[in-house]
């Protein structure tokens, strides 16, 4: 795939990321509603981040890493027959090393439960692993799946996937969590059985998908393919990384845990509202990029990948920064407005909000990393995405710990979203400097530029939105009812600043805008030549 299509093909995922995206928001406006920042929300985010650590591990990060390399190269060299015969092979082995770990994890922690006198976070915390903890089965096989169809250059199945998990969320939210009692505390068990039926269904959901391209549905135990041992070989470093940052997130949830009871659930809703736009076009990029850099390495066709690479970093800093921008601009109303009702009050909108304050410059640079990691991987060179891992992992560990102890209450959580961004950083500069030894220089200079460029543009606009929500505020904030009024100041606000940074990118990163735009123009013309 050529770096044109490739951000035809991003488009195509963010069609599917942005309807999961919407239904997640609405899911999340739910939570925020039924569960304020309580600490049976808070308990939740806990007990759901233990399984995403092996989802992550298993799933969607290290294995599908490892995985999407050696598949892609043996789909291009040896066909298809071949390419099936090693996915079916590594479904079935991590399939009987997932269902060995959630036997023992589900049965440890009933024996835990059972055995020990729990305080009152972990008596919360406790039950809803045990039920939640079984979807890392479900969805790290839906993970390894999607990585298969990304490879075929299929991404509308695995863009879509996402949407099946919000819509049984929001179905367990409204049907199923007024069955399990009236607390906040009663009623999280509605959304933890909600999530494990979502993992059944979104690993059925690729089966279809999966019979296009040739998949026949078995068991294979020839584990003994020196494939599968480069698999493992590539995987375990990438594993050890990416465990190492989700074990550090999951400590991070531990840490606010400590600074309130309220603190984990505030960062939770800081960090998906800026994983919203996130996911709309950097992790569709992202998405793509794997399976693309992955046939260009094969080909070694360094300078394709070289391109590729930095028209990705361009088109997202013309994204995000000032999408980033503005949330910092904007963190108090755009809380406000989704998610202040019934149980979330006004501390609940403070705490959020300055969570969000610090998290919403980290969408530059999460974005940046979605590009930069998958150029390593297709060079099937986990160790060294690893490496820069276990460092930031360190550095965020020892900035948490320091933030925690000097600053002022009420803002600590805040401290361990900055500590976040701060190694995210450090994980970026750290993998250009290195990709850049790998593969030769890549012309930064243009990279840089763009981004100094959207910057610029995207700092002016703030300024002008920061001007216009006051304005809006006061002319259209008493319009109707409270919500009317904060949402028509926000779409307000929302639309002088597209409208201001488009003229300012028109005039500042016309380079960039002229490669978005002839990307989906071409995209769109194709899809008419097909319907012609």
């Amino acid at each position: 795939m050529k770096a044109g299509n490739v951000i035809r093909s991003a488009a195509v995922v963010s069609s599917g990321t942005m309807l999961s995206r919407i239904l997640g928001l609405a899911r999340l406006m739910l939570m925020a509603a039924f569960f304020g920042t309580s600490l049976a929300l808070s308990a939740f985010v806990v007990a759901f981040r233990i399984p995403n650590l092996f989802r992550r591990l298993f799933g969607e990060g290290a294995l599908s890493a490892a995985f999407v390399p050696v598949f892609t190269e043996t789909l291009e060299k040896e066909g298809r027959d071949a390419a099936w015969r090693l996915a079916t092979a590594v479904m079935t082995l991590l399939g009987t090393v997932l269902a060995g770990i959630v036997i023992v994890v589900v049965a440890g922690t009933t024996v835990a439960m059972a055995s020990m006198s729990l305080g009152e976070k972990a008596a919360a915390v406790l039950p809803l692993l045990r039920i939640m903890f079984p979807y890392m089965f479900f969805i790290c096989l839906v993970a390894l799946c999607m990585g298969i169809l990304n490879s075929f250059h299929h991404f509308a199945v695995p863009a879509f996937t996402p949407v099946v998990l919000n819509v049984i969320w929001i179905l367990a939210l409204v049907f199923v969590c007024p069955r399990f009692g009236t607390t906040p505390g009663e009623r999280i068990y509605g959304v933890a059985w909600g999530i494990l039926a979502a993992g059944v269904v979104q690993l059925l959901v690729q089966l279809p998908a999966l019979r296009r391209y040739g998949y026949a549905p078995k068991l294979s135990f020839s584990w003994h393919d020196p494939k599968i041992k480069r698999l493992l070989v590539l995987m375990a470093p990438a594993a050890l990384g990416m465990g190492v940052v989700q074990i550090n997130v999951f400590v991070d949830s531990l840490l606010a845990l400590y600074v309130g009871d309220w603190a984990p659930a505030s960062l939770f809703f800081a960090d998906m509202v800026v994983y919203l736009p996130l996911g709309v076009f950097a992790t569709a990029l992202g998405t793509v990029l794997l399976p693309t850099f992955s046939g260009q390495a094969a080909k070694s066709d360094s300078e394709e990948m070289k391109r590729t690479l930095k028209l990705g970093l361009r088109q997202i800093a013309l994204v995000t920064i000032p999408a980033s921008v503005g949330l910092v601009v904007l963190a108090y109303p755009v809380v406000r407005l989704l998610f202040q009702y019934r149980e979330f009050g006004d501390s609940s909108v403070v705490q959020t909000a300055r969570a969000l304050l610090f998290y919403a410059p980290g969408l530059v640079v999460f974005s940046f990393y979605k590009v930069l990691v998958p150029a390593f991987y297709a060079l099937q060179d986990t160790r060294t995405p690893m490496r820069v891992a276990v460092a930031a992992v360190v550095l965020n560990l020892v900035l948490n710990i320091t933030f925690i102890l000097t600053w002022p209450d009420g803002f600590r959580h805040s401290g361990l979203a900055f500590a976040t961004v701060l190694s995210s950083v450090f994980s970026c500069l750290m993998l250009a400097w290195l990709l850049s030894r790998r593969i030769g220089p890549l012309g930064w200079g243009s990279v840089l530029a763009g981004t100094v460029r959207s910057a610029v543009a995207a700092g002016l606009m703030g300024v002008v939105v920061f001007f216009a929500n006051n304005w809006l505020a006061e002319t259209l904030g008493t319009t109707g009812s409270i919500k009317l009024g904060q949402l028509l100041v926000v779409l307000g606000c929302i639309v002088i600043g597209l409208v201001v940074y488009l003229v300012l990118a028109a005039i500042l990163c016309r380079r960039e805008l002229r490669e978005c735009v002839g990307s989906f123009r071409k995209h769109a013309e194709k899809g008419q030549h097909r319907q012609g």
